[in-house]
């Protein structure tokens, strides 16, 4: 396995014992609500599919590509950091 890369864990023990990170969020809502566009509209503009882009906005998503990224920023005039925020994890 390439160093730094997590494998899946093979059980419930084994996923417990990995540190707690915290959670990266995705903030599609807040950003398509205040430039009233719908999830399918940017979908198209940003050329991947409804599904793809469901998965992003449910907080579903496992890793998204740059260019993908660079293309809803470009969309919805953001900054990456606009749609991505970091949940500290549990105490």
């Amino acid at each position: 396995m390439t160093p730094g890369r997590r494998r899946k864990a093979e059980s419930a023990e084994e996923a417990a014992e990995w540190p707690d990170h915290g959670r990266i969020r995705v903030r599609l809502d807040q950003l398509l609500e205040a430039r009233q566009m719908t999830m399918t509209e940017l979908a198209e503009r940003v050329d991947i599919t409804l599904a793809n882009m469901s998965v992003l906005k449910n907080d579903r998503a496992r890793a998204v590509r740059f260019s993908t990224l660079t293309a809803i920023c470009h969309v919805l005039d953001c900054q990456p950091g606009d749609i991505l925020t970091w949940e500290p994890p549990e105490p």
